[in-house]
């Protein structure tokens, strides 16, 4: 593995957002939200929904961090990392397309997204090969 430090860290950081961002939208849907800008109705089913996608990336950044820690799953980690990461940034990139521009903290979640998520695609490539065509 080439730079397992750097590899590490980018697991450790990319986890650990997740985790934080995961947790927050479980146990404080509506503040969290409202953090960015956005307002969320006291419905109970939007909340269930919010609450669902936040134990979903909850439980993601454990994996991610995890990979940080226990090389049997350094692969599967960065792979989560990756796929989870450049598919939210890319949903609001489509959303900006269809809906027009959000709130400006969304904007920068999404910059962000895509940096994380290149950082892991960066990582798959160098370290596993992912990305180079096999015969």
């Amino acid at each position: 593995m080439r730079n397992p430090k750097l590899h590490h860290a980018i697991l450790v950081v990319s986890g650990l957002v997740a985790v934080g961002v995961g947790a927050a939208l479980l146990f404080d849907p509506v503040g969290f939200e409202a953090s960015a800008g956005v307002e969320l109705p006291t419905n109970a089913s939007i909340l269930s929904e919010m609450r669902a996608s936040g134990g979903a990336l909850l439980a993601g950044g454990v994996l991610v961090t995890a990979g940080a820690f226990v090389r049997r799953l350094t692969f599967s980690a960065t792979l989560v990392a990756t796929v989870l990461y450049l598919a939210y940034g890319s949903a609001r990139a489509l959303g900006i397309l269809a809906d027009g521009m959000p709130a400006d903290g969304l904007v920068v979640a999404m910059v962000v997204e895509i940096a994380i998520g290149a950082a892991c695609l960066g990582m798959l490539t160098r370290n596993f090969g992912v990305a180079s065509a096999r015969t």
